[in-house]
């Protein structure tokens, strides 16, 4: 699948550094917390074989039984506080992961989505940022678990030296089984995911098309398309709970015999006299702490397949954003300059060596069949895709040489489908401005007739916009009085009058014209439209066939049929 890498993990180590940064005191805490719980579960077994061999020598083991009662009261606290900090670390790390992904996705654009498909993104930025967000709380677990079987040779050895020997014995066994088990997690983990991604993937090209699914009445061949991966998926998760259960098994067929064998030795040394009842008690329960790599099991493989989501991630996050210069724009009329443009979609060139001039103030319409390019025109004229050859200059100046906050205010989009983003009806078309106004917000919508339908809403511009029964006219109408308002020096409408009457349209068009601060790049599919325009731009195979007028361009019978029957492409 596009943008995956050859190692499952590829790229985790880089992101989980910061994002265990991000919650650096929590993690620490947490280290510390499980250390010390486990450090007072350590500490038990010896008090309790004092107790024992008190008691045994008919001494008062008053003082030996309150310390176990304070360890066990001090391992139930300690235990509540490393539950509590897990769930805020992975909650914050969550968060960030997210911040994180969201803003390279939108500073990715469009092509965030054609390089990984939207349903995947919603995938990695919703199940695999959860995944991976347990990641440092489950580092810091993992290392207070390694104190338990650590802690329990060490109280062996002080015990006698003897019972450790036995102990090692199996230690490269437990080692090879641990190192086994993150390697085969890992692969069924990626692949549990991948699978999960292409589900994404194909629901949410259901979603987005179901009313032509339910027009053809094909709802049971997509859902057969869209749960196609679930094979696959199933596969990934038995294999992944059979390694789990393969390395459990493992796990409890060493660890007993290791304890067995610890236990039989401290019996000998017991018989012999060298070792006591009570530290006999001890060492059966030190050997159980330190071949109980029952713990260890479940903390590596939470870790592991955290550390696979978090490669996911690092895949989207490796795309390079679009970095932005430090100049400003001079004062200028917006003159849009387009010089060897070149731009592709995966393999595809879809506009091939493009020279354009715009005139500060003008209207210029972009025509041409569909797939000719228009729209990935229009996208790099404001910067929101870069071209793969060429420049692209306003006023004289590279788009990559503007300051972000000086591109976006110069540049104004209205697409065909906006997206009304906002609380209210006030808020969507407020969005990017610094200081809306409400006379500014009103005379925008007037100039793009929005005025009268929003007024007839329930509460007006109040309304959320959640509840604002809109057409798809309406809502397109909008966006262009959300570009309005937002002004600038370069207006860019992409398709954005098609689900206008024509009535509508002409009222819209004659309020363009008539806007000579600005210069406006309109993508073009009724003849009326380019009519208007000052010039017409003729897109044919990704290249510019002609730059004229449209009166002109009409005598040619192939820019006739470009707008096909009543005047539409």
């Amino acid at each position: 699948m596009a943008g995956l890498t050859t190692r499952p993990d590829a790229g985790a180590p880089d992101l989980l550094r910061p994002a265990g940064r991000h919650s650096g005191a929590r993690c620490v805490a947490l280290g510390l917390a499980g250390t010390a719980a486990t450090g007072a579960g350590l500490l038990l077994p010896a008090a309790l074989g004092r107790a024992l061999d008190t008691l045994l020598a008919g001494g008062p083991a008053t003082g030996w039984v309150l310390c176990c009662a304070a360890l066990v009261l001090l391992t139930a606290v300690l235990d509540a506080a490393e539950t509590v900090l897990t769930g805020t670390v992975d909650a914050r790390t969550t968060a960030w992961l997210r911040r994180r992904v969201s803003e390279r996705m939108l500073a990715l654009g469009p092509r965030a989505a054609t390089r990984f498909g939207s349903g995947e993104l919603v995938a990695r930025i919703v199940g695999n940022a959860a995944e991976a967000g347990t990641a440092p709380g489950a580092r810091a677990a993992l290392l207070a678990a390694c104190a338990g079987p650590l802690g329990g040779v060490v109280a062996l050895a002080l015990i006698d030296f003897r019972l450790t020997a036995v102990l090692l014995v199996g230690a490269p066994v437990l080692a090879l089984l641990l190192r086994s088990l993150a390697r085969d997690t890992a692969e069924c983990a990626t692949d549990y995911q991948r699978a999960q991604g292409r589900i994404a993937s194909a629901l949410a090209e259901a979603v987005a098309g179901h009313r032509t699914i339910a027009a053809a009445g094909t709802a049971d061949r997509e859902a057969a398309r869209v749960l196609r991966p679930l094979p696959e998926l199933a596969r990934a998760g038995h294999r992944m709970w059979r390694v789990q259960g393969r390395a459990a098994g493992r796990a409890v067929a060493v660890a007993p015999l290791l304890q067995l064998g610890v236990v039989a030795v401290a019996g000998v040394l017991l018989a012999r006299h060298r070792l006591s009842v009570g530290e006999v008690l001890a060492a059966a329960r030190y050997a159980v702490l330190a071949s109980g790599v029952g713990v260890l099991v479940g903390r590596l493989s939470g870790l592991v397949r955290a550390r696979a989501a978090a490669g996911r991630l690092a895949e989207v996050l490796a795309r390079p954003a679009p970095a932005h210069g430090t100049r400003p724009l001079p004062p200028g009329p917006g003159r849009l300059r387009m010089r060897g443009v070149t731009a592709r979609l995966g393999d595809r060139t879809v506009l091939d060596g493009v020279d354009l001039d715009v005139p500060g103030g003008t209207t210029l319409a972009v025509v041409g069949r569909s797939g000719t390019g228009k729209s990935l025109l229009a996208a790099l004229a404001g910067r929101l895709a870069d071209p793969d050859a060429g420049e692209v200059l306003l006023d004289g100046v590279p788009l990559r040489d503007l300051t972000h906050p000086e591109l976006r205010s110069a540049v104004a989009y209205a697409f065909e489908r906006p997206a009304l983003l906002g609380t209210t009806v006030e808020d969507t078309l407020a969005l990017g401005l610094s200081s809306p106004g409400p006379d500014r917000i009103r005379e925008a919508a007037r100039t793009a007739r929005a005025d009268g339908f929003v007024r007839r809403l329930p509460r007006g511009y109040a309304t959320p916009v959640a509840d604002a029964p809109l057409s798809g006219g309406e809502a397109q109408r909008l966006g262009l009085a959300r570009a309005f308002a937002h002004g600038g020096r370069l207006l860019i409408l992409d398709d954005a009058l098609s689900s206008l009457d024509t009535v509508t349209e002409q009222q819209i068009t004659r309020a363009l014209t008539a806007r000579r601060r600005t210069t406006r790049l309109v993508v073009a599919h009724r003849a009326a439209t380019a009519a208007r325009a000052d010039a017409v731009a003729w897109l044919d195979g990704g290249r510019l066939r002609a730059v004229a007028g449209h009166a002109e361009l009409w005598r040619d019978p192939e820019y006739r049929a470009v707008f096909g029957d009543g005047g539409r492409a």
